[in-house]
């Protein structure tokens, strides 16, 4: 595996935990987790790479080993933060970034808030969150309401050896060797002995303010990158976007330079299930190439 380093730098008030990999003068590539994900996830993407890179990747506030948030988590935070983060790791030129589902969703949002920061855009499987009927409103607030009366918790495991069992549940193609290198960065041991997740239970909450795909749409029409977005098997995807076609063409009308590749035998945590391989699609993108897949 390739070292990483750890960095703590300041973000809005919050201690923000950054890994990186690499020498900072080479070609810099930023990488932004997934919801309940960890920078640490990123570890097999990075060691698959085939040229220098200097990798940088951030663990969002709440998650992994950065600060918590007293006041909620809401998505213009990620993007205020990502801001930040971009202006401290490269002020002066525009960086390539890979997101991942949440990270993808938050990347996707701010290359058309600031497109001249963004040099090329990889999503993974983050091509924004399911449309919500306005009529849903009231039930969300009341939900919110409801849970904020009764905060969240994580249920607590035994083990590290039981986050392994729960990593593998959640992926069947994750092998053994990578969750045990995953579950002391997905979780950590309390003064008690028990294990539980390193994120803030407070993500578990519903977010009462309901997304707007028209926002979204206005943000990516602004994007000068070229995108790619890469699928998985496309099963959990779909699931989440409702398996909506008509919903899913209008998503991608969204982008004015648009290239989509699907990668066999990889679900989601296509990072996880077939590093190799996206590695070598990411970096022809990265170069400048179109990858094509079915």
């Amino acid at each position: 595996m390739r070292p990483s380093q750890s960095h703590i730098l300041q973000v809005r008030g919050l201690r923000y935990h950054v890994r990186t990999w690499g020498d900072e003068r080479d070609p810099k590539l930023v990488l932004l987790h997934g919801w309940m994900d960890v920078s640490a996830s990123f570890q097999f993407l990075v060691d698959a790479l085939s040229r220098d890179w200097y990798v940088v990747a951030p663990d969002w506030r709440g998650f992994g080993l950065s600060e918590w948030a007293s006041g909620g988590y809401w998505f213009p935070d990620y993007v205020a933060d990502l801001d930040v983060l971009l202006g401290q790791v490269s002020p002066d030129h525009p960086v390539n970034i890979v997101g991942h589902s949440m990270g993808g969703n938050v990347a996707g949002l701010y290359a058309g808030i600031r497109p001249a920061r963004v040099a090329k855009l990889a999503l993974l499987e983050g091509f924004g969150l399911p449309r919500a009927a306005s009529t849903a409103a009231p039930q969300r607030y009341a939900k919110w309401l409801e849970e904020l009366a009764q905060p969240s918790s994580f249920k607590p495991y035994a083990s590290f050896e039981e986050v392994e069992e729960r990593l593998i549940q959640n992926n069947r193609r994750l092998s053994r060797e990578k969750a045990r290198f995953l579950a002391p960065h997905w979780a950590k041991r309390l003064d008690s002995g028990e294990v539980v997740l390193n994120s803030d239970p407070a993500h578990k909450m519903v977010n009462p303010v309901l997304y707007r795909l028209e926002e979204a749409l206005a943000c990516w029409k602004q994007i000068t990158a070229p995108v790619l977005w890469v699928w998985g098997d496309g099963h959990w995807m779909r699931q989440w976007l409702k398996d909506n076609e008509a919903d899913l063409e209008r998503r991608r009308a969204g982008f004015s330079n648009l290239t989509e590749y699907t990668l066999s035998d990889a679900g989601h945590m296509m990072h996880h299930d077939r590093p190799e391989a996206l590695a070598a699609v990411l970096e022809e993108f990265l170069a400048g190439g179109k990858p094509s897949g079915v």
